[in-house]
């Protein structure tokens, strides 16, 4: 029996190399062709059909495909071409990169580190500079002694990861101990001890408690109150926090001596888990129109403002159960922080104080944008933010604490600037972060970092980009909705992946960003508020008297400033889309898909809820260029009959119920965004029943199984996208019961995976664990909060002052006005 033998995984260069010695000749035929279209990045599928022209009829080539150099071409992300060089970055696999440098006309093939690499790749902005001491991010060296997974099917279950390390790590000696007893003994809330008193004094005393209290404890009911042994627990050291009855109480404790015992990292997880340790959570979002009622379709304002609030009614639920199980009469505060807007378009968003429906203690706290000049009045873009978040961040600190008569325990930021301003006050105060990109901007513009400049007037990427690495790293725990955000899939790069290397040629070059392996990632996928997003089946809760106002909007022949073309037959399924009106929605490329596509105009309506109809109404550059596009498109191709525009509708719970009503029609839901983080309405559109067909890329991936419980589809690929919705429809129209079979699917996958009850036990869980990491782990965290302090004061500092402040419309007298504005709703600008 021959002995097996390991053998060590070729590189990329490797593979290259070899297959160069083996197919010489194709090889130099492939990469010429590349070569000849000049200096230029060329994207995975302009590489592979490369491939195929050089193939042609040949089938010998096959093994060139099917080979090592196949799998390279396959691996490769993008391709850096500088005649006669071509560099080729590879993506072996989520998180893990090579980058390979070939000069054609030598066949020389060379590895390059990521630094050579990002050099090479800033020659195609210009070739003429040379900077060997460019700035470099590497924040490599600080996480080197961290410990991370490997594997990239463990990207995203950071905490499972980390509670195996705690676990093996506590286990290491008695001693090792010592930081879990010295962080139960520093619990306490305004000034009452939790947990433990100052009896317990070491770990022995402890262990010596615990079965002491396990003993006293095993002679009650299990519902016998806490109030009956309270003091005999506070004499053995032991104070509230346990559990409000004798049978939670023996819980915890028992969840604590086996941890002493033998650290196991599931219940290490449960019992840091339930520990009380959160009571005052803050949460940022600051731009757009924050409110509760009229605001979703205005100018950066969707489905991030009703995550939060959704986000919020489930961790309140969990808190005030988790308080009243841990035997506490605590009542835990949930402040939701955004700005607050003068010139508010009959919202709520001038208003100070707002308390959030369907909570008792929650509520939003509004706090303006601030300059030398007084209060800025009127909305500003989310790229323009960056020059007010500093200031913002001083005032909400001021406020919050004023507010909840102390700081909070667990900071929440959402997207780029409220990560950034929870990033700024948690470094102030030593509160656990944690972050919520929702969607980071990078990957949503192709080539934004290599050609920032030409994005700059408009968007202030090297701004955002910089929050983005300064928040990302300072966060104690991120949470993403999908593991594609994190790290993309076998053939996309993810969001933060695209942050661990990059340049902005000029400013700085990423040599390590942030890292796809980084235990800190969690995924807690969201869900939809199901008292407003219910099936269709349910019809004691449907809202029938809401049908008139519905039919109002999709059938009324009356053109108004509301909606725009009529439905000449009703009769037909509807296939709907709801969703902002910018580039990256990609609403105009479906109603472009659907009027060049003759079959599914004969088949189904098509209804877009996205915008306004009047471009003169919009404030936002985007969304006006999208505005005109779909009015060209309804001329040009004479759509009025079978399509239907509606402006955006602010009413959630006439939506949830346009859901429905869609599915009353057989109809289905397309998600058509080039690029989309969630997709939130893919799972309101699912939870009430409606077959859906959604971008292939990023988040919707994950929710739906496809051709099981929904379909995929290319929106860069409009042709197969409606084929893919016209065979649907036709395969119903013999066989109804298909559409059911979807339907049900969805549910099903909706019931199993995205609830708002499992992401608020996850959150709170999470909060935890990381609480204990943060405290075990706080001098070897200080070193990388140090330096992104430096790259904060250093760079993004001096990049801020690029961005040009707002103009008021007017301008006399506007401080005043400002200040008595203010002072109305109860406060003032400080």
């Amino acid at each position: 029996m021959v002995a097996a033998t390991l053998t060590r995984a070729l590189s990329s260069r490797e593979r290259v190399q070899d297959t160069l010695s083996e197919h010489r000749n194709e090889i130099v035929s492939l990469l010429s062709r590349y070569v000849a279209q000049g200096k230029k990045i060329l994207q995975p599928h302009h590489l592979l059909d490369g491939l195929t022209e050089v193939m042609g009829e040949n089938d010998e080539l096959q093994t060139l495909k099917d080979g090592l150099f196949g799998d390279v071409l396959r691996s490769t992300q993008e391709a850096i071409i500088l005649p006669p060089w071509i560099v080729l970055a590879v993506r072996p696999r989520p998180g893990v990169w090579d980058y390979v440098r070939v000069n054609v006309d030598e066949l020389a093939v060379e590895q390059l580190s990521v630094a050579e690499y990002l050099e090479f790749k800033e020659h195609l902005v210009d070739e003429s500079v040379k900077d060997s001491y460019a700035l470099e991010l590497d924040l490599e060296p600080f996480n080197a002694s961290f410990p991370r997974p490997t594997r990239p099917s463990s990207i995203g279950s950071g905490v499972q990861f980390l509670n195996r390390h705690l676990s093996s790590r506590l286990f290491h000696d008695r001693e090792s101990m010592q930081p879990l007893l010295d962080f139960l003994r520093a619990h306490s809330y305004r000034g009452q001890k939790l947990m433990l008193n100052e009896r317990i004094q070491s770990l022995s005393k402890l262990r010596s408690a615990l079965v002491k209290a396990e003993e006293h404890l095993k002679k009650f009911p299990n519902n016998t109150a806490y109030t009956e042994f309270e003091y005999k627990l506070q004499e053995m050291g032991l104070e509230k926090g346990w559990g409000d009855n004798a049978e939670h109480a023996l819980d915890m404790i028992h969840l604590l001596l086996e941890t002493l015992q033998a650290p196991d990292p599931s219940t290490l997880e449960t019992f840091l888990g339930r520990i009380p340790m959160v009571f005052n959570v803050v949460i940022l979002s600051p731009h757009g129109y924050f409110g509760q009622a009229n605001v979703l379709g205005m100018p950066d304002t969707g489905g991030q403002v009703v995550y939060i609030l959704d986000q919020v009614r489930a961790l309140e639920n969990e808190m005030l159960l988790r308080i009243k199980h841990q035997g506490l009469d605590i009542r835990p505060e949930i402040i939701v922080v955004t700005r607050l807007i003068p010139e508010a378009y009959g919202t709520t968003c001038n208003q100070r104080i707002e308390r959030i429906g369907g909570t008792q203690h929650s509520r939003i706290l509004r706090v303006p944008f601030r300059t030398e000049k007084g209060v800025l009045r009127k909305w500003v873009s989310r790229f323009d933010v960056w020059p007010y978040l500093e200031r913002f961040s001083e005032d909400v600190l001021n406020e919050v604490t004023a507010e909840l008569k102390g700081q909070p325990d667990l900071i929440i930021g959402n997207y780029s600037d409220g990560n950034l301003v929870a990033s700024l006050i948690a470094h102030k105060q030593g509160i656990t972060q944690c972050n919520i990109a929702h969607a980071l901007e990078k990957t949503k513009y192709p080539d934004s970092d290599i050609y920032w400049k030409k994005f700059e007037e408009k968007y202030h990427f090297s701004c955002q980009f910089t929050a983005d690495l300064i928040a990302m790293n300072h966060a104690d725990f991120i949470i993403t909705s999908t593991y594609q955000e994190i790290a993309g899939s076998k053939d996309t790069v993810g969001q933060y992946e695209s942050h661990t290397a990059f340049t902005l040629p000029g400013l700085y070059r990423v040599v390590h960003g942030i890292d796809a392996f980084d235990p800190k990632f969690n995924i807690v996928s969201p869900g939809a508020d199901m008292q407003i997003y219910f099936p269709y089946t349910e019809k004691q809760h449907r809202l029938t008297a809401l049908h008139g106002s519905i039919e109002e909007l999709l059938f009324n022949p009356e053109q108004t400033a509301e909606h725009m073309c009529v439905l000449n037959d009703c009769k037909k399924p509807i296939i709907f889309s709801m969703a902002r009106l910018d580039r990256v929605k990609n609403m105009t490329g479906l109603v472009e898909w659907f009027a060049k596509d003759k079959r599914l105009r004969e088949l189904v309506n098509l209804v877009v809820v996205a915008g306004d109809i009047d471009p003169s109404k919009s404030r936002d550059r985007e969304e006006v260029a999208e505005i005109e596009k779909m009015h060209t498109l309804i001329k040009e191709y004479n759509l009025n009959g079978q399509f239907r525009w509606i402006c955006a509708q602010k009413n959630r719970v006439r939506n949830g119920e346009l859901y429905r009503y869609i599915c009353d029609t057989r109809g289905a839901f397309i998600q058509p965004a080039l690029y989309e983080a969630f997709g939130l309405t893919v799972v309101e559109a699912m939870t009430c029943g409606l077959p859906t067909f959604a971008t292939c890329n990023g988040g919707p991936a994950e929710i739906i199984v496809d051709g099981v419980s929904g379909f995929h589809i290319d929106p860069y690929h409009g042709v197969s996208a409606t084929e893919r919705i016209a065979e649907f429809f036709e395969r119903c129209k013999t066989d109804p019961s298909y559409w059911d079979e979807i339907s049900n699917a969805g549910l099903q996958r909706i019931y199993e995976r995205y609830t708002w009850q499992i992401y608020a036990e996850r959150l709170m869980t999470l909060s935890g664990v990381y609480g204990f990491w943060k405290y075990v782990s706080k001098l070897e965290r200080r070193e990388t909060r140090r330096y992104l302090e430096m790259f904060y004061s250093l760079k993004y500092r001096n990049l801020v002052k690029t961005v040009p402040l707002a103009v008021e419309e007017s301008v006399n007298g506007i401080e005043e006005k400002s200040t008595e504005l203010l002072a109305t709703n109860g406060t003032t600008a400080h």
